[in-house]
């Protein structure tokens, strides 16, 4: 965070300090979570779904915080507003002003966070670089991000997401990227838009946010999505186009994806090349590391290093085609930790390229915010599992009964529901055996990781399972 005094603070949010000398200064960061607060610190200690950052206050002080932003007074003194999210954003506003950085935005139905993590680690080649922690992306998660960048950040990369008209226009004005990334229009949420089109609409704003061409501001859209490619229309600003087609700027040539699940190509850049062999699983993945390509080129990076910086990046955050191989040799694919039906049909194709030969176990729960395209794109998903030839499925909850409709509808025999994680969990310590490669995925609220873990937890020696809670 960029060093501001409490009186400074106050006056940005519109806040009344209360027991705080106005002249301390804040030089750390912004944090709302009392365990990570390190010295010189302004702890935001705002009320949340599962405790209330007010109780918090006394042990962020203790912990280095030199002042508190707070709902109400607190024992430590504080800066008290009314609107937590409008204090965060207006915060984040006035620090954006002061940065050096070159933001880049990140949106898309899907992928935001895996692009997001691989810009990042490739982007720490040129310099100083933050980006948010999983995917913190919407008006809390957002302007937290810009208050982790400092003086000494050269780069900011933004992950953006939308539940409606204007949310991403919302976040732009609070930290305006230089940079759009729009990777893919796809149905996350339809069921809260309507349409797919009004999806493209919101994903969109994102590149109307964007300087013109002249002022350095560049759109890196998906030439091979026509959605994302329409609105190159929507812009002033530079066009860089990522993907397979021929109308690419960025490409992936040659591409192939081996047993491994990990997609080898040849990068091509305006007549230069690279071999890529990334380290993260699934085709898909693809994709994600051209828009990282192309964001990285365009700020001079080049070519021959981004292919090396694309291949030595791994998948950061938590639950996204989280491979692991057990003791036993099942390979349990965790991408638990979201789901709609565009990153469902991804996955399930990572699934098939990883197990030649192997048998192939697709764990699947219900993907939320459909609306009325809910059983639709369920047996859609349930369809694919069958076509893709999925040797077993396990359909887990009521909500996601359409997928096993689709997968018997499809021809497939060896399909079954149970009613919740904890059944699903029991079931495949049953059927599993060494050698199966596991696919585990639903949305957020159905807390599939807990299966994955389990399996990973039931397939190894207890000697390493006390080694990895830190059991002496």
């Amino acid at each position: 965070m960029i060093p501001m005094t409490v009186g400074e603070i106050a006056r940005i949010v519109g806040g009344r300090p209360d027991h705080l000398d106005p002249h301390v200064e804040v030089t750390g960061r912004a944090e709302f979570d009392s365990r990570r607060v390190r010295p010189g610190d302004l702890f935001l200690a705002f009320p949340g779904e599962r405790a209330d950052g007010n109780d918090y206050a006394q042990a962020a002080v203790d912990a280095g915080a030199v002042a508190v932003l707070s709902t109400r007074s607190v024992p430590t003194g504080s800066v008290v507003v009314s609107d937590p999210l409008a204090a965060i954003s207006a915060l984040a506003t006035a620090a954006s002003r002061r940065l050096a950085a070159t933001v880049i935005g990140v949106t898309g139905s899907s992928g935001k966070t895996s692009t997001k993590d691989l810009l990042a680690q490739v982007l720490s080649g040129l310099g100083t670089t933050v980006a948010p922690p999983g995917s913190f992306n919407n008006e809390l998660g957002y302007p937290y991000t810009v208050l982790l960048a400092d003086a000494g950040t050269r780069f900011l990369v933004l992950e953006t997401s939308a539940r409606g008209i204007g949310h991403i226009t919302h976040l732009t004005a609070i930290a305006r990227p230089q940079l759009g990334i729009v990777l893919n229009v796809g149905h996350a949420h339809v069921g809260e838009f309507g349409s797919v089109q009004a999806i493209a609409q919101a994903k969109g704003e994102l590149v109307e946010a964007l300087p013109s061409q002249a002022d350095g501001g560049a759109a890196i859209l998906n030439a091979d999505d026509p959605l994302v490619a329409a609105m190159a229309e929507r812009t002033t600003a530079q066009v860089i186009r990522f993907g397979e087609s021929e109308q690419a700027d960025v490409r992936a040539v040659d591409l192939r994806v081996p047993e491994s699940g990990r997609p080898e190509f040849l990068l091509s850049i305006a007549g230069q090349s690279a071999p890529v062999v990334l380290s993260v699983h699934g085709r898909h993945q693809v994709g994600n590391a051209l828009a990282a390509a192309a964001a990285a080129w365009r700020l001079g990076m080049p070519v021959g290093e981004i292919g090396r910086a694309l291949s030595a990046a791994t998948a950061s955050s938590r639950w996204r085609m989280e491979v692991t191989t057990t003791e036993d040799g099942i390979t349990v694919v965790n991408d638990a930790y979201n789901a709609n039906p565009e990153s469902m049909l991804a996955g399930l194709a990572a699934l098939m390229s990883m197990s030649h030969g192997r048998r192939s176990v697709a764990v699947l729960g219900q993907m939320a915010e459909l609306g009325d395209a809910s059983e639709a794109e369920h047996v859609r998903v349930g369809r694919a599992v069958a076509d893709l030839g999925v040797a077993r499925a396990l359909i887990v909850g009521r909500a996601a009964s359409g997928i096993r409709h689709g997968a018997e509808q499809a021809g497939m025999t060896d399909v079954e529901a149970v009613a919740d994680v904890e059944a699903a969990t029991e079931r495949l310590r049953a059927i599993l055996e060494p050698g199966d490669v596991v696919f585990v995925k639903a949305s957020r609220s159905v807390g599939m990781e807990r299966v994955a873990e389990a399996i990973v937890r039931a397939h190894v020696r207890p000697a390493a399972v006390a080694l990895a809670e830190g059991v002496q």
